[in-house]
C-alpha cells in the first residue's frame, strides 16, 4: 500500500479524533486549551520552542533521491542533502505510528499560490493545533476555481509532528550524526518531490513548515515555465510592479513597506506568463529589535489589541514577562524570534496578491566593505550574475569592537530553498527580463566612506530617494559609468539626490589606496566563490564575464 493510502486509512480509522478544516476561531481556542500557546496582554499568542528548534535545521533538511528527479536537482550544492527512499518510508511509518496514538489530529487543506492557475493544494496533517494555526496564517484558502491549476491533480501532503523525536538507534547510519546529541539526529525535515509527500519530524520551529513548502514550489514551478523567487513585491498607483530580492539584514521588508505602494507579499512569489503572484496568505517576520517607531506596520500586525480568538498572531520565541508584556530587545532566547500573521493585518496590501509583469527588479545588498555603489543599473547578463551570487555581507562582532565584514553568497538570494540546477533559475530570469523589458538594479543598503567601523551606513532616507527614482523610471536615460571593480553601471546623477558624488563609492573614502585595496579584495572573493560554486556549471560565457575579479 502506498504511503498516502496508509495515511488516508489511518485518518478514516481515527475519524473520532480528526479535526478537519476547523474555523480560525476554533483552531485558536484549541491551541490555547492545549497549552501550546500563552495569551498575551494584547491578545496575540506567544509560544516557545526547545533550543534546537529556534530556527531551521539545514543539516537535517533533506530531499529524497530518486531516479525520476535526481537529474533535476543540484546535488553539488551543500544545501541539497540526499535521503534514501527507504529511510523516508521508515520516517513516514514512524509518523503513522505516532498519529495512531495521539489524542487529536488536525487536518488543514489550503493552497500555496495566489494565482489559481498554479495554486498548489497542500494538506497539512499534525497533532498540534499551533501548526494548524500557522498553516491557517501562512497558506491560502482553497479558491473556487482550483480545478484550473496545473497541480489540481497533484496535491502535496505534509505530515508535521513537532513535539516528537525519532529513535536514534533506528536511524543510525541513515540520518546525520549530531554532535550536540553525541549520536544520530532525532529530527528530520524531508521532501519527496516525486510522490508529493513531506514530513517534519522533531522540529518545532514554525518556519520548517513554511520553508519546506517554499522549497517544493521552487522545484515544481520551473517545469511549468514559472520562475519562483525569494522576494518581496509591491505595486504603485499606476499598477507598476516591483520585486525586491535580498538576504536578511538588507532591508527587504522595510523597503517593500511603502505607503505609496500596495504590498503583494514580503517573501515568496512566482513570475509566470501572466505576471507575479504571492505564494502566501501571511507574513513570518523577524521580531528581534523591532520597534513601533521603525516598523509600525509589522509591529501593529503582531501586537495590536484584540480579543485573542480574533487575533491569532503567533509570537515565537520572544521574551515575555508574567504580566503578558514582551521585550523584543532581549535576545537571550534567540535572535530569530518571529511573528506569524495574515497579510490582512497590514494596512496597505493588494488583496488579490497578484500583479502584472514587474517593471523593476531590485537586488538588495548590505555591503559592509563600503565599496559597492549605493545604486547601479544592471544589464541582463549582470542581473543574471548577481542573481546567481546573492551577495551581502554579515558582521563578525567581537567584544573589543574590532569587526571585519564576512562576505556571504546565497544563490538566488535564497540558496537553501532553490534545489534545481543553477542555470535553470538564472536562464529563466534572463528570458523574462528580455521578454518584458524589466529594468534591473543593485541597491546597496550597506556602508559608504569606508568599511563597517570606519564608514557610515547609508541612511534610509537616501536609500529611499534612490529606490523611488529607480521605480519611477527616472534613471532610465541617465548616463552611466561602469564601476572599475564590479562592472555594474553607476548613474552619473540621481534625481532627488542633493549630493551626487556619493554615487561613486571611491569619492566617499578619505584614503583612496585603502578603497582600492578593499575593492580588489572583495572582487577577489567574488571570483573565488564563483569558480567554486559555478566552475562546472553550464552558464553562458557572457554571464561569466560579469564576475568581478575575473579577467
Amino acid at each position: 500500500m502506498q504511503p498516502l493510502d496508509r495515511l488516508d486509512d489511518l485518518l478514516k480509522g481515527r475519524a473520532g479524533v480528526v479535526r478537519e478544516n476547523l474555523s480560525r476561531e476554533d483552531i485558536i481556542r484549541a491551541a490555547v486549551e492545549s497549552r501550546g500557546v500563552l495569551v498575551m496582554k494584547c491578545g496575540a499568542l506567544a509560544t516557545w520552542t526547545r533550543p534546537e528548534s529556534s530556527g531551521r535545521s539545514p543539516k537535517d533538511t533533506v530531499i529524497v533521491k530518486r531516479p525520476e528527479s535526481s537529474g533535476s536537482i543540484d546535488w553539488t550544492s551543500p544545501n541539497n542533502l540526499p535521503l534514501s527512499p527507504e529511510t523516508f518510508d521508515m520516517v513516514w511509518e514512524d509518523g503513522l505510528e505516532t498519529l495512531s496514538r495521539v489524542s487529536d489530529i488536525y487536518v488543514n487543506r489550503r493552497v500555496v499560490g495566489a494565482d489559481s492557475r498554479y495554486s498548489l493544494p497542500v494538506t497539512v496533517v499534525t497533532d498540534t493545533p499551533l501548526t494548524a494555526l500557522f498553516t491557517d496564517n501562512m497558506f491560502r484558502p482553497v479558491p473556487p476555481d482550483l480545478d484550473r491549476s496545473v497541480f489540481h491533480r497533484r496535491p502535496y501532503t505534509l505530515m508535521v509532528l513537532p513535539g516528537h523525536k525519532l529513535n536514534p538507534e533506528r536511524y543510525a547510519g541513515r540520518l546525520r550524526n549530531d554532535p550536540a546529541l553525541g549520536g544520530t539526529s532525532t529530527m528530520v525535515v524531508a521532501m519527496d518531490m516525486d510522490r508529493m509527500l513531506g514530513i517534519v519530524y522533531g522540529s518545532a520551529y514554525c518556519g520548517s513548515v513554511k520553508k519546506l513548502i517554499f522549497t517544493v514550489m521552487n522545484y515544481l514551478l520551473p517545469a511549468e515555465g514559472i520562475l519562483p523567487l525569494h522576494c518581496s513585491a509591491n505595486e504603485g498607483a499606476d499598477g507598476s510592479c516591483a520585486l525586491m530580492l535580498g538576504l536578511s539584514g538588507t532591508g527587504k521588508t522595510t523597503l517593500s513597506a511603502d505607503a505609496s505602494r500596495a504590498l503583494l507579499g514580503d517573501d515568496e512569489h512566482g513570475w509566470s506568463d501572466n505576471g507575479v503572484a504571492n505564494f502566501e496568505f501571511g507574513c513570518y517576520a523577524k521580531l528581534v529589535d523591532l520597534s513601533e517607531e521603525r516598523e509600525p506596520d509589522i509591529y501593529r500586525a503582531c501586537f495590536h489589541e484584540d480579543d485573542y480568538l480574533r487575533h491569532g498572531a503567533i509570537i515565537e520565541n520572544v521574551m515575555v514577562y508574567p504580566d503578558g508584556s514582551f521585550d523584543l530587545f532581549d535576545k537571550r532566547l534567540t535572535e530569530n524570534s518571529r511573528g506569524s500573521y495574515p497579510l490582512s493585518f497590514l494596512p496597505n496590501i493588494k488583496k488579490s496578491s497578484t500583479g502584472g509583469h514587474p517593471k523593476s527588479i531590485v537586488f538588495l545588498t548590505a555591503d559592509a566593505n563600503g565599496v559597492l555603489p549605493p545604486i547601479s543599473r544592471l544589464t541582463r547578463d549582470q542581473a543574471m550574475f548577481w542573481f546567481l551570487m546573492g551577495y551581502t555581507s554579515k558582521l563578525a562582532g567581537t567584544e573589543t569592537g574590532i569587526v571585519e565584514p564576512v562576505s556571504t553568497f546565497s544563490r538566488f538570494f535564497g540558496g537553501p530553498f532553490m534545489p534545481r540546477l543553477p542555470e535553470v533559475y538564472a536562464g529563466m530570469l534572463g528570458k523574462k527580463l528580455a521578454e518584458h523589458g524589466t529594468e534591473a538594479f543593485l541597491l546597496n543598503t550597506g556602508w559608504s566612506g569606508g568599511p563597517y567601523g570606519t564608514g557610515k551606513r547609508i541612511s534610509l532616507p537616501l536609500t529611499r530617494i534612490m529606490l523611488d527614482a529607480a521605480l519611477r523610471g527616472d534613471l532610465k536615460d541617465v548616463p552611466c559609468t561602469p564601476d572599475p571593480y564590479f562592472k555594474v553601471l553607476v548613474p552619473q546623477f540621481c534625481p532627488g539626490l542633493q549630493d551626487n558624488s556619493i554615487l561613486n563609492p571611491g569619492n566617499t573614502w578619505a584614503d583612496h589606496d585603502a578603497y582600492r585595496e578593499r575593492a580588489e579584495k572583495l572582487a577577489g572573493e567574488f571570483a573565488a566563490y564563483f569558480r567554486k560554486a559555478y566552475g562546472n556549471s553550464n552558464l553562458e560565457e557572457s554571464i561569466v564575464k560579469e564576475c568581478p575579479g575575473l579577467k
